[in-house]
């Protein structure tokens, strides 16, 4: 039993950020219904890869829901989504600002079947404002947000982060929300709309270079690994890859540890202050002294000194002991027959644990099974909407 089970979630959602925040309240043993359009197949429902019948991208944010296909466009396909709405502690939807209510499927319709419901939205920049009807995905939110101009090196063009963390970070912050709500929800008895911005939640993890620049008045820009505030804290080449430093407690017995005691008398560097003023001076010379040594060796001889780590590789992270020892990744079954593997939930609660055991559900697979279920339909009724197209799948 996860900490969210018996929590009903009506999933209207669709690409990243949207299903990310829905597999969250999945993980914690929310039962997910997920919407998908009558006709839906394997290789459309995202880019991909397709892996042995699979498609990945779709799978790793959609383990443990159930697929039913609904034609929301039919006046039978949304009252089946109303009615459903009605057995729902919550509904979440990604579409642009306006499309729900244009199918008769937005906060105020759900309200009036279930005024408990907690519905949320998740957009690029959120249901108001000037941009609300911009369409964003993931690279266009890093951009706006400011993330991509102090991603990457001085010296050359902006990056976008590795990962689609606007996405992931708008996801994230619905499934809060959501569960903020749900206990709101309790004390009122009253249900509430939820509106996430990607743009806004990127601008939330943005607080410290915001924070820095509403004090300062300078905006900052691209430094590479480094910390702006403080020195060393970035990545050096080794002889054989990175290491990582940061947070030196002892500047002295750093520099003996590296064998450069030269520069613990250099005025230019005795204070953390000092060393952030005068980077560019310092980073070539702790450059070519860790140029020497391995990354292993370096990070054993400065233990006691400063935090030394390895930068790592996916690959290298993927058969890492310790991600190992906390069961980080997991073995999934596809719908395919096979198993793929993922990322387990980081969230290790002492009794009501996640519950990452389940894939992705094949599309529709569970249609039949819900309508059932929930809405008590029979094997008739089930055989006319499937005839009809009205729903799709099994």
């Amino acid at each position: 039993m996860g900490p969210l089970s018996g929590i009903r979630v009506l999933d209207f959602t669709w690409a990243l950020a949207g299903p990310y925040g829905t597999m969250i309240l999945a993980d914690m043993g929310a039962e997910v219904w997920k919407v998908e359009p009558v006709g839906m197949n394997e290789r459309d429902r995202a880019p991909g890869p397709i892996v042995d019948g699979v498609n990945v991208y779709f799978f790793s944010v959609n383990r443990g829901k159930q697929s039913i296909q609904l034609d929301l466009k039919s006046d039978e396909g949304r009252e089946i989504a109303l009615s459903l709405a009605e057995h729902a502690d919550v509904v979440t939807e990604n579409f642009a600002p306006g499309a729900m209510k244009r199918l008769g499927l937005d906060y105020g319709a759900v309200r009036e079947r279930n005024p408990r419901v907690v519905y949320a939205s998740t957009s690029g920049f959120g249901q108001t404002g000037p941009d609300a009807g911009r369409g964003a995905v993931d690279v266009i939110v890093q951009a706006a947000s400011g993330l991509m101009s102090i991603t990457g090196y001085p010296n050359g063009p902006p990056a976008r982060a590795g990962y689609s963390i606007a996405d992931m970070a708008a996801g994230m912050y619905t499934a809060i929300g959501v569960l903020g709500a749900i206990v709101e929800r309790e004390r009122s008895g009253e249900g509430q709309y939820l509106d996430v911005g990607m743009l806004d939640a990127q601008l939330a993890l943005l607080e410290g270079p915001l924070s820095r620049y509403f004090a300062l008045g300078s905006a900052p820009g691209r430094i590479g690994s480094r910390h702006p505030l403080i020195t060393p804290f970035q990545a050096f080449a080794t002889s054989d890859g990175y290491v990582v430093v940061a947070n030196v407690k002892d500047w002295t017995l750093f520099c003996a540890l590296m064998e450069l005691d030269e520069l613990a008398r250099d005025v230019r560097f005795t204070t953390n202050e000092l060393r952030t003023q005068h980077h560019a001076e310092l980073e070539p010379l702790l450059s070519a002294a860790f140029a020497g040594r391995t990354t292993a060796d370096w990070i054993a001889a400065l233990e006691g000194a400063c935090l030394a780590g390895p930068l790592n590789t996916i690959a290298d992270v993927a058969a890492s002991q310790q991600a190992l020892h906390r069961e980080s990744f997991v073995d999934l079954p596809t719908a395919a027959g096979g198993t793929m593997k993922g990322v387990n939930s980081p969230l290790k609660f002492s009794r009501t644990q996640t519950d990452v055991t389940r894939g992705a559900d094949a599309a529709g697979g569970s249609t039949r099974e819900i309508l059932q279920r929930v809405l008590r339909m029979d094997d008739a009724r089930i055989a006319d909407l499937l005839a009809n197209g009205i729903i799709g799948g099994g």
